[in-house]
């Protein structure tokens, strides 16, 4: 046997299947409709004066169906109490000495119905007159006789009750009634002349009116919606006058901030929208004129930095094959010129470093630099930048700890500008870190590679965060160096991050140190939304009241929030507005032959770090 239940199911499921790609198409019109009302402004214009527009003609049909009906109905009613009232006069005049027999009574008022409808030949029991056809009914009844004794002339079932009642009493009324779906007007008079005092009603149809109302309704619907079309039409074609010069500037401006600066408004009249076209233009011709004066400025600054290192490389050589000689004599020159020899050659060192970078920053701005990517497992480019720095790291009381994954980490790269940017953080690291233990990071996802340089040094003050990557930029130029620097280290290192598509941003914090984060898609043209690092790794926690209750330091820098860095807790509260932090930096001078850019930075302040951590370690 078929169970009941399930049969419901079924059809619950197939009527569903078709009731829900209704409800999807309504949703994705609905969509498209918002779409729409949001990205056209004719579009909202339009429909609004379409809405405003139906509502005022909403409004004015009904009262003016309103007015026409009650007008109608008032003319009706004046007609036809002033017809009744002659009928009434009639009905008296034949019922005058009417008897209380039931039979002569019944006979009378037949006879006066006669009479009132007697103006139209042929009507049988219906008459007409100013108020139009009608159907006149009399009986003979009264409030202090039964029901039953009343005897009655014509349709007297169509008249209500409550009328007959209230006309019984000696009143007149008026009521509207519809009988097997035909309405009347009926009006009801006692006739008080008689002894028995009968009442005639008339019924006027009206069939005519109600025609009349529909056909004043229907003209109006009609002609609402004629003019709304009309009014939709006349407001898309004025909108439209409006709306196209706007998407023409739209499409000029939107060419123009796409690099074709000769693009202008075409001037048509003397009107508001002309003088819109003529100040873009003017505008537009101003802005032009400043790019390429800005242009030609920068064109002119590269073209100096570049023959101006050129240049210099020639004395340079020169005067360093003297220096060179005077330096290998030095043990036979007295103790004081001995000394200036050995600072010539250093200063020397620390020029030329500074052409370097200033040929190097020259050919980055030129955009004439290309990567020479290649495969390579990234831990060890770590490991053999480590072994760089660690002499410079061990003459300044500090250590560098590596942080690495136990398995390979391949990407494409290049190696001399990645080796470039890290020599220039761990040279800034050793120089700020106070003698503490510098940490380096390195993670990564299917999509990107990050490499954190964390000291725990002086750290960097708010608003310092950017201008560490502005050229030639220091927070204290007073501090002593280990590394020289040119100034110039940081800008190159962070131009090498975005010529592989990544970026390098800062964090720090008076106290606590600073951190530097290196973030690198792992594929050439690859791209991230999330670095696989937070910044820093290891949110330092301060004091919060005087029992020592510790929490997170919110994280400043010129970063956005990441989610990883928050504590499992919920006590991190990493903040979501880019605040800046310190100093330039440049290269550190590892080898000779590995040395790009010089590292040169500001100070980052006294702080505590971790300091029972000592050597290097993976």
């Amino acid at each position: 046997m078929t169970n009941p239940v399930g049969r419901v199911h079924d059809v619950v499921r197939t009527l569903g299947w078709p009731v829900g790609r209704a409800a999807g198409a309504i949703r994705g019109w609905w969509h498209a409709l918002g779409r729409l009302w949001r990205t056209s402004l004719q579009f909202r214009v339009t429909a609004s004066t379409l809405a405003l527009s139906a509502a005022v003609v909403f409004l004015l049909g009904m009262v003016l169906q309103n007015q026409i009906t009650t007008r109608l109905l008032e003319m009706k009613e004046a007609d036809a109490i002033e017809q009744t009232r002659a009928a009434v006069e009639i009905a008296e005049h034949e019922l005058v000495g009417i008897e209380a027999d039931p039979e002569t009574v019944g006979t009378r008022l037949e006879n006066a119905l006669t009479q009132i409808t007697s103006p139209a030949p042929g009507a049988g029991d219906t008459g007409s007159g100013a108020a139009g056809a009608f159907e006149p009914v009399l009986a003979s009844g009264g409030s202090d006789r039964p029901e039953e004794d009343t005897v009655a002339a014509g349709a007297y079932h169509k008249v209500p009750d409550g009328m007959r009642e209230f006309v019984e009493s000696g009143l007149e009324s008026t009521q509207i009634h519809t009988v097997a779906g035909e309405t009347y007007l009926i009006v009801g008079a006692p006739m008080t002349s008689t002894p028995r005092q009968p009442q005639l009603y008339m019924l006027f149809p009206l069939a005519s009116e109600i025609n009349t109302v529909a056909t004043v309704q229907n003209t109006l619907v009609f002609g609402g919606i004629v003019l709304l079309g009309l009014l939709a039409a006349i407001a898309s074609l004025v909108t439209r006058q409006v709306v196209l010069p706007v998407r023409r500037a739209a499409n000029a401006a939107g060419r123009f901030a796409e690099g074709e600066l000769d693009k202008r408004l075409s001037v048509v009249g003397e009107d508001d929208l002309s003088k819109l076209a003529i100040s873009y233009n003017e505008m537009a011709a101003s802005i032009q004129q400043q790019i390429h004066q800005l242009e030609e400025f920068g064109q002119l600054q590269r073209r100096f930095t570049s023959d101006v290192s050129h240049e210099l490389r020639t004395p340079l050589t020169t005067v360093r094959m003297a220096a060179d000689v005077l330096y290998a004599s030095r043990e036979q020159f007295p103790d004081g010129l001995s000394r200036s020899t050995e600072l010539l050659v250093d200063e020397l060192d620390r020029f030329e470093a500074l052409l370097r970078d200033l040929l190097e920053i020259s050919r980055l701005d030129a955009g004439v630099e290309e990567l020479a990517a290649e495969d390579l497992d990234v831990r060890t480019l770590l490991e053999r930048v480590h072994e760089q720095m660690r002499g410079l790291a061990e003459s300044a009381g500090s250590s560098i700890e590596l942080d690495l994954p136990e398995e390979e980490i391949r990407a494409d790269l290049d190696a001399r500008r990645v080796e470039r940017i890290l020599r220039n953080l761990l040279g800034n690291a050793v120089d700020h870190g106070e003698g503490l233990p510098v940490r380096v990071q390195l993670a990564a996802d299917d999509n990107a590679l990050a490499i954190s340089v964390r000291d725990y040094g002086v750290g960097l003050r708010v608003g310092e965060a950017d201008l560490v990557f502005s050229r030639f930029w220091r927070a204290d130029p007073s501090r002593n160096r280990r590394t020289g620097g040119t100034g110039l280290g940081l800008a190159i290192s962070q131009e090498d991050a975005r010529l592989h598509g990544g970026e390098l941003v800062a964090w720090g914090m008076p106290g606590y140190g600073s951190c530097f984060r290196l973030t690198l898609p792992r594929r050439i043209g690859g791209s991230f939304e999330v670095s696989p690092l937070a910044l820093p790794p290891d949110p330092p926690e301060i004091p919060d009241s005087p029992e020592g209750v510790t929490q997170p330091m919110p994280q400043i820098g010129g970063v956005e929030h990441d989610e990883r860095s928050a504590d499992p807790d919920g006590h991190a509260e990493p903040a979501d507005t880019a605040v800046d932090a310190t100093g330039d930096s440049g290269e550190a001078a590892a080898d000779s032959d590995a040395a790009g850019s010089d590292a040169d930075a500001g100070s980052w302040g006294s702080s505590g770090g971790p300091s029972d951590r000592e050597g290097v370690h993976r």
